[in-house]
């Protein structure tokens, strides 16, 4: 039993070292919920024609947005959140464009509106729904504003210069029709429902069917797993207020007829 006792610990002790030996860059990158803030919608960038646009392009009060940060010369991660949205965009009932805009922001200064444009190019094709192009918008920015909106977001990134590319979290931000963080989804696949979710919620209501409402007031979302679950008691409610509605259309179609 002791010798099990000390291989396990000669086993665990190189895992904590290495835990504690990441690199100090690399301790403060990751994604901080701001939920409830608002970002500056002055803040200038580039599209992929290379017009000069402020976010408020994309905010006009009416419809809520889905915000990436993601640089189109990533080798990596970004690529595989870039395919999670399009992929999403297939299923959802909702379009870029319609019911609410898409915007991506690279995270790299050096980034040209040119490849800007490739790559909207590829992932509007990938997602099958080039008549939604309309709602996508691919930026570029200077360091300095690039910055100032992670930092609002609560997005932490670290360019590692040996590596020459940039480490960095995965999420989508789901913003409110006047700039306002209502939703952050985490990963690189996204449910279609929950992406409908929260963009019902961002729009306080204001898009969507009947359907829709009643499925938002069945879900909630669960910050521990970061998605939307379904709530029994309120499935249950919704269950009886459908039974109760068709008692009473019943019993007045009885009636009527009756009468006749």
């Amino acid at each position: 039993m002791r010798r099990l006792l000390f291989l396990s610990i000669l086993v665990a002790c190189p895992l904590l070292h290495a835990a504690e030996t990441i690199p100090y860059e690399l301790k403060n990158v990751g994604i901080t919920e701001h939920l409830g803030k608002t970002i500056d919608l002055n803040l200038k960038f580039k599209d992929d024609t290379g017009k000069t646009v402020v976010l408020k392009d994309y905010f006009g009060g009416k419809k809520p947005v889905i915000l990436t940060l993601a640089y189109y010369g990533c080798p990596n991660l970004c690529g595989l959140l870039m395919n999670g949205v399009a992929d999403s965009f297939k299923d959802l009932k909702w379009a870029p464009g319609q019911e609410f805009e898409y915007v991506n922001v690279s995270i790299d200064p050096t980034e040209t509106p040119t490849l800007a444009a490739e790559k909207k190019a590829n992932y509007i094709k990938m997602s099958g729904r080039p008549q939604t192009a309309d709602g996508w918008h691919f930026l570029v920015g200077d360091d300095k504003t690039i910055h100032a909106l992670a930092q609002q977001v609560g997005y932490a990134y670290y360019y590692d210069k040996d590596e020459q590319q940039y480490a960095h979290g995965s999420a989508i931000f789901v913003l409110t029709p006047d700039g306002t963080l209502s939703r952050y989804l985490f990963g690189v696949t996204f449910e279609p429902r929950d992406m409908r979710l929260a963009l019902l919620e961002a729009s306080s209501g204001k898009i969507g069917n009947i359907v829709d409402h009643i499925l938002l007031y069945c879900y909630r979302y669960d910050p521990k797993s970061r998605k939307y679950s379904l709530l029994a008691t309120r499935m249950m409610k919704v269950a009886a207020g459908a039974t109760l509605f068709g008692v009473v259309a019943g019993i007045m179609v009885l009636r009527k007829r009756h009468n006749v």
